[in-house]
This record gives C-alpha cells, structure tokens and sequence, in this order.
C-alpha cells in the first residue's frame, strides 16, 4: 500500500475514470479528478461515480472542462502530479457524425491544454486515452500496435489518432514519458447509457426490440472495465524510455525511435460476434431479445480484435474476464441502479 504518488486523472466520473479512479486509490495514490460531468449522457450517473469515489479522503474531484485555458496549468503547478492519466474526451463514433465540433473542442484543444501544462511540470508518466477505433479502416487481424493506422472512418477516431500525434511530438521535443493506450470496447456496471450492452438491457427489460447492426455479423473485442483499470494501473509502472537507437527497440514494441513514447492495445483478445453477448443478457435478464436487424451504421467497423502481447510483455497482465460473466455482473449492477 505504500504509494505516496499523486495522480491527475481527467474524466474521472466517467466510466473507465471511475474505474481507474478507484484503482489507484485502493494502492494508496492521492488521485485529484477532474470532470465536467457533461450532459453528453445523464450526468446523474457521473454524479453518482463521483460521489463513490470522495468516500475516499485520497479523492479531490475538480468540475471543469479541460480545455478551459489556463485550468490544467494551473492544477499542475498546484498539485505537481507524479502520474497524468488523460481519459476526459467526447466519445461515441455515431455522435461525431452529427456533432463533430463538440469533438474538436474536448479531444484535441483538451489534450493540448494538458500537454502545455505538463511541459511546464513535467510528471514521471503520463498516460493518455486512445482507441481501437485509430486502426480505422485496416482489415488484417488481429490488430497490433506496430500496424499502419492512418485511415480512420469517423471524426471521433480522427481526434484519437491526432491526440497520438501530438502526444508525441511533446515527448520527442520535452522528454515527456507518454503512453497512449487503445481501448477497445470496454464494458462494465456503471456502463455509458449509449453502449450496446446498455440499450440492449434497458430495450428488453422494457418488452421493446432492439437494433442489430450489420444483421448481428459484428465482432467485437470486449473489454471488462475492471480488467482495463488493472492494465492501466499497471502501465503507469512500465514508462517508456527514449531509445539510444533502432537496437533499443524490441520485436513487436511500438516505442518510437525519437521519443520515450508507445502505444498500448487493451483488449480481451477475444472477439466475440454481436449475437453472442446479445444471447449472453437474454441468459443474464432471462428473457429473449427482440431482434430488429438493421445494415451497418456509417463510421463502424465490422469488426474489432486486439493483439495484446505488447500489455503483456510490459505488464505481465491481460484482460481475461469472460463475456458471460462480465455481462452477468452488468445486468446485477443495473437491476440494483434502477430498481428493475
């Protein structure tokens, strides 16, 4: 428990924030959070995480947004954070479609205001949020970090692939430790209301159907948060170190040979086709699924499976919960959260 280090984690009511919030707090971190507690989805529900977590004296909860200038800055040089975990971002691949400058705003002038900052107080690591949605358009599985991923079918994805971009060009130039993870998609109690899993449960609990994209053919490499929160807890040990030169750079390790920088994939290596976790909540609810079978949405991919070799060699640990048992574990959760 000995860990005296503090943490600045941005969107810490969220989902995976809450999670990883609560991670680092149960080694001891002090963790100062900051969150807008935007009203993308019900802020109630990221009310409810934050008021969790300051349970913990450890906690310190900040609500703003983090593209407001001068407020990372001033945080910084206040809290002097040991370890910066960057998760505050608008999220959703269909949203960006229709809302792309919400996207601009919180991704790329919010990563920057967080880059600046850390330039001017440097932490020992800084990890930021990526997504597996950056392998865009390639079709090769599964996917490795080491891949080309320069084709990105939404705007949302776009933003992600340029925070990686950025992130870089500071660690190059300032020295900054920087670890981009790439999620994938990750699932869980306290889950996004915009999430599959989430509408499929609320839908059938409800009598009413449900739509399947891509008549049910998707796959999909889903990720149990509190797998997630463990892999990133333990990246936070594993900064990268800028190499002496092309020699320093490990078989299949994403470490950029001008940069103490690397992306990490998180994911179950798993993918598991759409119908599976749908049949999954029909034996978690006990009730058959409705099935509206619809063509697939722009911006989506058909499918999704991490190579996570890279987290393991580094780590030691990969993401192992079973689709079934996660899923159980939701549907407790959400009978309890809504009285159902």
């Amino acid at each position: 428990m000995g860990e005296s280090r503090t943490a600045l984690v941005t969107g810490s009511a969220g989902f995976i924030g809450y999670f990883t919030c609560r991670r680092l707090l149960a080694d001891g971190f002090r963790v100062i959070g900051v969150d807008s507690l935007s009203d993308y989805y019900d802020p109630e529900l990221k009310r409810r995480r934050q008021a969790g977590l300051l349970q913990n004296a450890g906690f310190a909860a900040i609500n703003e947004l983090i593209e407001t200038p001068g407020l990372l800055a001033r945080i910084f040089a206040d809290e002097q954070p040991d370890i910066v975990i960057h998760l505050a971002a608008q999220a959703g691949v269909r949203h960006s479609i229709d809302h792309p400058r919400s996207y601009l705003e919180s991704n790329l002038v919010g990563t920057f205001e967080l880059l600046e900052a850390a330039r001017a107080h440097p932490p020992q690591h800084m990890l930021l949020a990526s997504t597996s949605s950056a392998y865009g358009a390639n079709t090769e599985m599964p996917y490795r970090e080491t891949m080309k991923a320069d084709h990105p079918l939404s705007f949302y994805a776009a933003t992600k692939k340029a925070t990686e971009a950025m992130a870089h060009s500071y660690a190059h130039l300032f020295d900054l430790p920087v670890t981009m993870f790439r999620f994938f998609t990750v699932y869980g109690p306290w889950g996004r209301p915009d999430m599959a899993l989430f509408k499929f449960t609320r839908a059938m609990l409800e009598g009413e159907p449900i739509d399947v994209y891509n008549h049910g053919e998707m796959m999909r490499d889903f990720t149990y948060v509190e797998d997630l929160a463990e892999a990133v807890r333990r990246l936070v040990d594993a900064p990268p170190v800028r190499p002496q030169g092309p020699g320093d750079i490990a078989e299949g390790d994403s470490l950029s040979p001008v940069a103490p920088w690397r992306v990490v994939n998180i994911g179950n290596s798993q993918p598991v086709q759409l119908g599976d976790m749908i049949g999954a909540i029909e034996d978690a609810l006990g009730i058959k699924a409705k099935r509206n079978l619809m063509p697939m949405q722009p911006g989506d991919v058909p499918a999704t499976w991490a190579d996570a070799e890279l987290l393991r060699t580094l780590t030691g640990y990969v993401p192992q919960t079973d689709i079934r048992e996660g899923v159980q574990r939701f549907v407790a959760w959400y009978r309890d959260y809504y009285g159902v």
